[in-house]
């Protein structure tokens, strides 16, 4: 039953805290009864963003979803096609995998956020006076705390980002507070993929599983350091995990 308890409350944190709303709980408003007017030119990054953007094309899902989070959907023009949260997102076959150059600067974006550039993607937007916002995947917590302060810079939504990035603090840490040692002395088995590719304690999903007191079985064959190594079968059964995670 203390598992069972335990996979609802990390699905919780990792899927309801991701920038969506939680049953009885309010997101920020996407129309501030009083906004204080953005100062621009800002620069986030490194990249100078000279006003604030009215045509956005988000090519990473994360970024679409923290958008909207912080009242900035209204901005949005494109999103690519695993944006699939919030259900207003607009629906494109953009993709941030093998991107478009001409079907991108055809919604005529005054920035574009990638998560990672396959090549050339950045350059040629920028050669077509596109600023290209690059935020690749978050490795803990706090570093997605400030891709989502750095998403409402350049989004001229700086106090939006501020209250979601607090609303989230203040859930977590009341989820930690109440069920932190919910998983102490468990171990799990988080599967990637059907290769049996594992996500260790030093990864993102690592560091939730963490503030519940659950330690990675893969932890041990994590030789390289990458934070997800391949395990066998064999590996797996001899672990005996006390929960297992479908990825």
């Amino acid at each position: 039953m203390r598992s069972k308890h335990l996979l609802l409350l990390v699905a919780l944190l990792v899927f309801g805290a991701a920038c969506g709303n939680q049953a009885g709980q309010t997101a920020p408003s996407s129309t501030p009864a009083v906004a204080a007017e953005p100062e621009f030119p800002v620069t986030v990054d490194g990249l100078v963003i000279e006003e604030m953007p009215a045509a956005i094309v988000s090519l990473s899902p994360t970024a679409t979803e923290t958008l909207f989070a912080i009242g900035a959907g209204g901005q949005v023009a494109a999103v690519d096609m695993n944006s699939d949260h919030p259900p207003e997102a607009p629906v494109t076959d953009l993709t941030g995998f093998q991107p478009n150059l001409e079907a991108i600067a055809a919604y005529q974006p005054d920035l574009v956020i990638i998560s990672w550039d396959p090549g050339g993607l950045e350059d040629g937007l920028a050669a077509l006076g596109i600023p290209v916002l690059i935020q690749p995947p978050a490795l803990h917590l706090d570093d997605a705390y400030q891709q989502m302060r750095r998403l409402g810079e350049a989004a001229g939504r700086r106090a939006e980002a501020e209250e979601l990035v607090a609303s989230l603090q203040e859930q977590i840490a009341e989820l930690v507070e109440d069920h932190g040692a919910a998983g102490r002395g468990l171990t799990y088995y988080h599967e990637v993929d059907n290769t049996y590719f594992s996500a260790a304690s030093g990864t993102f999903i690592g560091g939730v599983y963490a503030l519940f007191g659950l330690a990675s079985i893969a932890d041990a064959a994590d030789e390289t350091g990458s934070g997800y190594p391949q395990l066998s079968v064999e590996y797996i059964l001899e672990a005996d995990p006390d929960i297992i995670f479908f990825g």
